[in-house]
C-alpha cells in the first residue's frame, strides 16, 4: 500500500465502489443487491463476456462461423427454495472463473502463510486485501466447490481449472 504506483488504482476502485454503494443506497436498494450486483458483474465478465470476446475474434480472424448454440433453460417451478443457489452444469463457460478463484486461493493462501510465518508482516497487504476481494466476489463458485450435484461444480470443470491454475 506504500508504492507510488498502487494508490491511484486503488483510490479509484475505492472511490467507484463507494459512489456506486452511495447510488444503490439513493434509490432505496440495500447494500446486499448492491454487493450482488458487484459480485455478478465480475462472475460475468470473467465467464460469458470472455467467451464472447473469444468468439468475436475468430469471426474477425475468419477462423470460426457464428454459431447459434441452444442453452437448456430451467423452469422456475421450485424457485422459492432454491433462490440464490447457482446452478452448474459441464459447461466450459465455468473453466475461467474456476481457474481465476483457485489462483487467487493459492496467492491469498501463500501471501497469508508468509505473514503468519512473519517473514514479511507488513508485506503484500495490497494484495492479500485483492486476493480476498476476488475470492469473496465469486462466492458462488467457492461454495459450487463443496456442493453435489447441479449446485456442485462437475469435477471435469474442476479438473480443468485445476490444470489451468497450476499453469500459473
Amino acid at each position: 500500500i506504500t508504492d507510488p504506483e498502487f494508490r491511484l488504482p486503488a483510490a479509484v476502485f475505492i472511490i467507484f465502489n463507494i459512489y456506486t454503494l452511495v447510488e444503490y443506497l439513493l434509490c432505496g436498494l440495500s447494500v446486499r443487491e448492491w454487493w450482488n450486483n458487484q459480485r455478478m458483474a465480475r462472475i460475468l465478465s470473467s465467464t460469458a463476456w470472455l467467451f464472447g470476446l473469444l468468439a468475436v475474434l475468430l469471426k474477425v480472424f475468419g477462423i470460426s462461423e457464428t454459431v447459434f448454440e441452444l442453452t437448456r433453460k430451467d423452469d422456475l417451478e421450485g424457485a422459492p427454495a432454491e433462490a440464490g443457489k447457482f446452478i452448474f452444469d459441464s459447461s466450459a463457460i465455468y473453466v475461467p472463473a474456476t481457474t481465476l478463484l483457485f489462483v487467487n486461493f493459492a496467492a491469498l493462501a501463500l501471501g497469508l502463510a508468509k505473514v503468519v510465518m512473519d517473514m514479511e508482516a507488513n508485506a503484500n497487504v495490497g494484495e492479500l486485501v485483492c486476493c480476498a476481494w476476488v475470492v469473496m466476489s465469486f462466492l458462488p463458485f467457492v461454495k459450487g466447490l463443496f456442493r453435489r450435484g447441479q449446485y456442485g461444480i462437475p469435477w471435469p470443470t474442476v479438473c480443468k481449472s485445476g490444470t489451468a491454475a497450476l499453469i500459473f
